[in-house]
């Protein structure tokens, strides 16, 4: 995307980018920057994120896949936004099913039950529509995303979000790999439980009507923004239900019917 129509200064993406990239860092949640950029300037908050992103990689982190956010209409009231948004996954987000994550990494999680997908071929040129999105899918497998914002308090306007990398966390794949034969993702219904108790339920169509049609959008917008979606990446299609909460001790569980369950236990640090 051109930076050509985004009204804030480089000046003030400079600053926006610091101030987050300083509180993933810290570990310390910073002030919103829509002060900088903007409450809804789609075009800046893609550059701050991108410049953000941009320190990561030089850092020697790689890029695995991408997330969409705020598909879910439960999560946009949750936020105060009414589209959705992409992000970037990176290497060391990706927790194994059943791992122990540290509350180290994290400054206030929320998590989401969803359908994760990993790509068997590139979605580059084309249509990008449902049938080749469908065709370039290899599986789908249940997803658990632990979302985080270094916004204070989650005091997040559609451009914080953007900026912020979609309030990316980390996230955990289930095992059970299902090609789109065996399941249909806007059919899956959806339970989160907390230390057994459900916090969160929900369904495929509460994924912008399918989470197919989301990756759809997360394809065209990708592509638009010069860096397309390629195989082997993996995508968190979106919740499909309320975020919830989550603190060290508790252990999380997602099952989304067809695809199995996924779970994680937060800690106060890696143990040994």
């Amino acid at each position: 995307m051109s930076t050509n129509s985004i009204a804030a200064s480089e000046s003030d993406l400079a600053a926006a980018a610091d101030r987050l990239a300083s509180a993933a860092a810290s570990g310390v949640p910073c002030a919103p920057v829509r002060d900088l950029i903007g409450a809804d300037d789609l075009a800046a908050a893609y550059a701050v994120q991108q410049r953000v992103n941009d320190g990561r990689l030089a850092a020697g982190a790689v890029v695995v896949g991408r997330k969409i956010g705020l598909t879910s209409v439960a999560v946009q009231q949750q936020l105060g936004v009414d589209q959705p948004d992409l992000g970037v996954l990176f290497d060391d987000m990706d927790f194994a099913n059943g791992a122990d994550i540290p509350m180290s990494r994290l400054i206030q999680p929320k998590i989401e039950g969803e359908v994760g997908f990993v790509l068997g071929a590139d979605l580059v040129d084309g249509p990008l529509d449902a049938a080749q999105v469908r065709g370039a899918i290899e599986y789908a497998v249940a997803a658990l995303e632990i979302c985080d914002s270094r916004v204070e308090n989650w005091d997040i306007r559609f451009g914080d979000t953007v900026a912020d990398n979609a309030s990316s966390g980390v996230y955990v794949l289930g095992t059970e790999r299902r090609t789109l034969d065996e399941v249909e993702p806007v059919d899956v219904t959806m339970s989160m439980e907390v230390d057994g108790r459900e916090v969160s339920t929900g369904n495929g169509a509460a994924c912008l009507g399918d989470p197919i049609e989301a990756v759809v959008w997360l394809a065209r917008t990708a592509r638009d923004l010069g860096q397309p979606l390629l195989a082997g990446q993996v995508i968190l299609s979106g919740a499909l239900g309320p975020m919830a909460p989550v603190a060290a001790g508790n252990t999380v569980t997602v099952t989304v019917s067809g695809l199995g369950t996924v779970t994680a236990r937060f800690v106060e640090e890696k143990e040994a």
